[in-house]
C-alpha cells in the first residue's frame, strides 16, 4: 500500500443511521450541534503524510489487521472509501473534492472509553486500516452514475465459520451522498474547529503542504447482531465487499465469500484481511 503514503486519510463520522449508537460512540458527540440532525457529525483524520506522532504512521493494509499490543476491544467498520483529488485556493481552503475511484474499506477501530478525539481510536500503527486492492473508477459522483447500483456487505470468518458482520445495504443509503456529501465535506474541512472529539482538519492539511489527493472513508454501515456483539480475535478473517447489484445478489456474494472467490471479479471490490496479534 505504499502508493497511498502521500494521500491524506480522512473519515466521516455518523453518516449511516444508528451506527454510532451500535458502536457506543453517540455519547462522544453529545455536544456537537449539526444543521441536519440526521447528517454526519464531523470528520476525523486517520493519516497525515509526514506528520510526527501516531497520525503520521501509515496504517493501510490490503490483507492484514494487526491488533494493538494492549488488551482492548477492536471492531471492524465496513465502509466505502473514495479516492479523491483536492483543489485549493490561495488561502488553503479546499475548493473542490473530485472523487476518482471507490472501493471496500475497513475503518477498524478501538472501542475504548475516554478517548478525547476520534482519531485516537483509529490509527494505532501499521495495518490498523484496510483498503481493497481493487478500486472501481467513478464515472460521475451523482445520481445516474456507476455507484447507484452498488451495495456493501461484510463478513467475519472464525474457525471456518463465516458469519455476516455488517448489514447488506445500498451505497445510496448513506445519509449524505453525492453532491450533498461533497459540499458538506468541503465546508467541514474548511471550518471544523478543535472541539470535543473533532480536530481542525484544515490546519492539518496546511501542515502537510495541502496534499492533492485523499482517501476518504464516508461512514460505517450498521452491524448485524453478531457484528455488534463480537470483536476481533487473532486468526479471524475480515471480509468487506462492495458489489454491483445489477450483476450479483447477496446469496451469490455469500457463496463467493465462502469459496474464497471474491478477488479479481468484475463488479466487485473486495477487502480480505487476516487478523494477527502484534
Amino acid at each position: 500500500m505504499n502508493d497511498y503514503k502521500n494521500f491524506i486519510g480522512l473519515g466521516v463520522a455518523g453518516n449511516f443511521a444508528l451506527h454510532l449508537e451500535q458502536a457506543g460512540e453517540s455519547v462522544d458527540f453529545k455536544d456537537i450541534v449539526t444543521e441536519d440532525p440526521n447528517g454526519p457529525k464531523g470528520m476525523f483524520p486517520f493519516y497525515i503524510p509526514n506528520r510526527k506522532g501516531q497520525l503520521g504512521v501509515h496504517p493501510i493494509s490490503h490483507d492484514t489487521i494487526l491488533l494493538p499490543p494492549q488488551e482492548c476491544n477492536v471492531q471492524p467498520e465496513p465502509e466505502v472509501a473514495i479516492i479523491c483529488d483536492f483543489t485549493y485556493d490561495e488561502r488553503g481552503n479546499v475548493t473542490e473534492i473530485i472523487p476518482k475511484f471507490f472501493g471496500a474499506y475497513n475503518d477498524c477501530s478501538l472501542r475504548i472509553e475516554g478517548a478525547s478525539k476520534i482519531s485516537h481510536k483509529k490509527n494505532w500503527g501499521v495495518a490498523s486500516k484496510g483498503l481493497s486492492p481493487t478500486l472501481i473508477p467513478i464515472d460521475r459522483f451523482e445520481k445516474g452514475g456507476v455507484m447507484d447500483s452498488y451495495r456493501i456487505a461484510s463478513f467475519l470468518r472464525r474457525e471456518e465459520m463465516l458469519m455476516r458482520y455488517g448489514e447488506d445495504v445500498e451505497l445510496t443509503g448513506y445519509s449524505f451522498f453525492y453532491r450533498k456529501l461533497i459540499d458538506w465535506m468541503k465546508n467541514q474541512i474548511n471550518s471544523q474547529v478543535d472541539f470535543g472529539p473533532l480536530e481542525p482538519i484544515q490546519s492539518y492539511l496546511k501542515e502537510a503542504n495541502n496534499p492533492p489527493q485523499a482517501i476518504i472513508s464516508i461512514g460505517a454501515t450498521r452491524y448485524t447482531h453478531f457484528g455488534e456483539t463480537n470483536f476481533l480475535q487473532g486468526g479471524d478473517e475480515v471480509i468487506v465487499v462492495v458489489y454491483d447489484n445489477n450483476t450479483y445478489c447477496m446469496n451469490s456474494i455469500l457463496s463467493k465469500a465462502n469459496k474464497g472467490e471474491l478477488m479479481d471479479q468484475v463488479g466487485i471490490s473486495a477487502l480480505i484481511q487476516k487478523v494477527q496479534r502484534a
